[in-house]
């Protein structure tokens, strides 16, 4: 598995996980701020396709993935 397709899959977990938590029915995860860290995904996943740099990927690297 390349880095590229393991940063699309965490970021897309990632995405689907905080809009779950942000407009679930249970008050103990309900809360819109979780919104705020989806906001912040799609906006990594954006600049990443303008500069190619992706903190995730570079990671990945250092890991050796």
């Amino acid at each position: 598995m390349t880095r590229e397709r393991i940063v699309r899959i965490v970021a897309g977990s990632f995405i689907l996980l905080s809009l779950s938590l942000g407009l679930s029915d249970s008050p103990i995860y309900q809360h819109s701020h979780w919104l705020w860290f989806t906001a912040f995904v799609g906006a990594n996943l954006l600049q990443s396709g303008f500069t190619q740099f992706c903190p995730l990927e570079m990671i990945l690297k250092k890991l050796g993935i």
